[in-house]
C-alpha cells in the first residue's frame, strides 16, 4: 500500500483514529479531518467540519495539491443527539444528519474524480442502529439508514472504477468503558468490541483483496442482531 492516500474523516478518536492508525501501519498515507485539534494522530490532520460543502471542497482541493492522489475515502464522521422526539430541535435533526449524512455525499461528490483516477474505494461507517433502534433515536438511526442507503447508490453510480461498501458496527468500546461481565457475555462472540474490530475490516474493504466487493454491508456488532431476546 505505499504511496496509497486515505482520508479519514473524524479520525480523532474512537473508529475513525483506528481505522486510520491501522492504514498508516499498512503503510499508506493518511488524511484525517476533525473539527477538533489532537495530538499523536497517525496522519496529517485538517480541521475541517465535513458537514460543510466548502470545507469539503477544500479538503478535498489540498489533498489534490499535497499528496496528489486518493485512494480511500472512510466517511466516518458522526455524532448522537439522544432525546425525545417532542424535544428534538429541526436544527438538532438537521445537525446530525448534515454530519453523519450529508457529508458522506459532499465528501463522495467532491473526492469523485481523484477516487475514479485511482480506482478507489469508499467506506460508509454506519451502524446497527441502521436496522434496529433505542428510544429516542431518531435523528441517529435515520442518519445511518440514509448511509447504508447511500452506500448501494454510490456503488451503482461510480462502479466499476470505485468501490464503495458499508460497516455498520455495534456496540464498540470507543471509550474505555468499566464494562460488565454481562456486557461481555450477551454477545454470541463473547465480548464487546473493539475499534480494531472495525479498522481490520476497513483495511481489507479498502485492499486489493475485496475487489469483488462492492455494495455491500457488514455488520461488525460480535452478533448481537441475529440474537432473538425475549424478557423473561
Amino acid at each position: 500500500m505505499d504511496g496509497r492516500v486515505a482520508l479519514v474523516t473524524g479520525g480523532a478518536r474512537g473508529i475513525g483514529r483506528a481505522i486510520a492508525a491501522r492504514l498508516a501501519g499498512d503503510g499508506w498515507r493518511v488524511v484525517i479531518a476533525d473539527r477538533e485539534p489532537a495530538e499523536g494522530l497517525p496522519g496529517r490532520l485538517v480541521q475541517a467540519d465535513v458537514a460543510e460543502e466548502a470545507a469539503v471542497r477544500s479538503l478535498v482541493e489540498g489533498i489534490a495539491a499535497r499528496e496528489g492522489r486518493l485512494d480511500a475515502l472512510v466517511c466516518n464522521a458522526g455524532f448522537m443527539i439522544r432525546k425525545p422526539i417532542a424535544a428534538l430541535s429541526l436544527d438538532e435533526w438537521n445537525a446530525v444528519l448534515g454530519t453523519n449524512l450529508t457529508s458522506a455525499f459532499l465528501l463522495a461528490r467532491a473526492a469523485e474524480p481523484l477516487l475514479r483516477a485511482a480506482r478507489g474505494a469508499i467506506l460508509t461507517i454506519a451502524s446497527t442502529r441502521a436496522h434496529q433502534s433505542e428510544p429516542d433515536t431518531e435523528s441517529y438511526s435515520a442518519s445511518k439508514g440514509g448511509l447504508l442507503a447511500l452506500t448501494h447508490a454510490l456503488a451503482i453510480s461510480l462502479g466499476p472504477e470505485v468501490r464503495v461498501n458499508c460497516i455498520s458496527p455495534g456496540w464498540i468500546d470507543t471509550q474505555g468503558e468499566a464494562l460488565r461481565p454481562e456486557d461481555h457475555a450477551q454477545h454470541p462472540t463473547g465480548r464487546v468490541g473493539r475499534p480494531e474490530d472495525v479498522a481490520a475490516l476497513a483495511a481489507w474493504l479498502l485492499g486489493p483483496e475485496s475487489g469483488f466487493v462492492t455494495g455491500a454491508e457488514f455488520l461488525t456488532d460480535g452478533g448481537m442482531t441475529r440474537k432473538m431476546i425475549y424478557a423473561e
